[in-house]
């Protein structure tokens, strides 16, 4: 029997809609196959926790990129009219000769301590390439009221004068006597630094570049799909991505803190202060922070906890390297 061309013309564009969607969705199914595998291919172990994580970028190459970042940071800042204390050697004195000294005494510390530590772990059999004995270890303090402080791939830190009220007394000023104790500043530098050492910045850099894999092979499955269905599905996907991203940058700051932490006790400075300095940063901005789950840093109240747990193994290494706590 013979099927009336309008009835077999409706068949063939039926069957056509379905494969062409069973081809694209194969597509996408290799696409992300292709990517798990390169992800699995490029995973490597963070020593200091144990945590996997994926890295595509070499030791140079992030290093590279971390001093041209310092010094684009350093240059953007001077234009902004804020001065990088010290930065001509010739000029540096009263509060930025005091400013400068500090950080850099602590940086001193802590950076031995990073070096010691990734030696213990290379000869308690973990297998990584130590780079605290090859970092350009740069300090340098930026007038600026903003408090941050960074450490980039290569060791090179900023610490900003807006940060040191907050780790120093509190008053709402800053001033010479914010850095007669350095313990609170010490936990400050020394989470930078664990970042450093972690690779996080290139383990960021890597997961853009998966992103970006993902985003194409999306975008080639999709096809020539109508185009409020293709933003809805890339609007989903990156709605995804965002989350993922979100979670790893917190995992980023746990372990940066507890590296942190076993600096600062390597380098023999107090502990305790680093729980007093998170519930210090919880109080600046309160309620006006999004949802844990929400942003890239882990609730102020979270990391204080986080430390309360570490404490006391923190106190008997402290007691152990560096004597009796007073």
């Amino acid at each position: 029997m013979r099927l009336p061309r309008h009835a077999y013309g409706h068949k063939t564009r039926k069957s056509g809609l379905g494969g062409l969607l069973r081809s694209r969705f194969s597509l996408i199914l290799v696409g992300l196959f292709l990517i798990f595998l390169y992800w699995q291919a490029n995973q490597t172990e963070v020593p200091f926790s144990g945590r996997k994580q994926l890295n595509t970028v070499s030791i140079e190459k992030e290093v590279e990129l971390g001093q041209q970042s310092y010094v684009q940071i350093l240059k953007q800042e001077q234009q902004q009219g804020n001065d990088v204390l010290c930065a001509d050697g010739n000029n540096c004195d009263g509060a930025e000769a005091e400013y400068t000294q500090a950080v850099r005494e602590i940086g001193v510390r802590l950076q031995r301590a990073a070096i010691e530590l990734e030696q213990d772990l290379l000869r308690d059999g973990a297998s990584f390439t130590p780079v605290a004995d090859q970092f350009d270890w740069t300090y340098y303090v930026v007038d600026s009221s903003t408090p941050n402080a960074f450490c980039l791939p290569g060791g090179y830190v900023a610490i900003y004068t807006g940060i040191l009220d907050i780790t120093g007394n509190h008053d709402g000023q800053v001033g010479t006597d914010d850095i007669s104790d350095l313990d609170k500043l010490a936990v400050v530098m020394g989470h930078e630094i664990g970042h450093a050492l972690a690779h996080h910045g290139a383990e960021r850099v890597s997961q853009q570049r998966v992103v970006q894999f993902g985003q194409i092979a999306v975008g080639v499955g999709l096809g020539d799909m109508d185009a409020s269905q293709q933003r809805a599905i890339m609007q989903a996907f990156g709605i995804a991505v965002q989350g993922g991203m979100l979670a790893y940058s917190r995992k980023h700051e746990t372990e940066a803190d507890k590296i942190g932490l076993d600096l600062l006790v390597r380098a023999c400075y107090d502990p305790r202060e680093a729980p007093d300095l998170w519930e210090r940063m919880g109080q600046i901005g309160s309620g006006q922070r999004p949802p844990e789950w929400m942003s890239t840093h882990p609730a102020s109240e979270t990391r204080a906890e986080n430390f309360r747990e570490w404490m006391p193994d923190a106190i008997a290494e402290y007691q152990r390297r560096c004597g009796p706590l007073g």
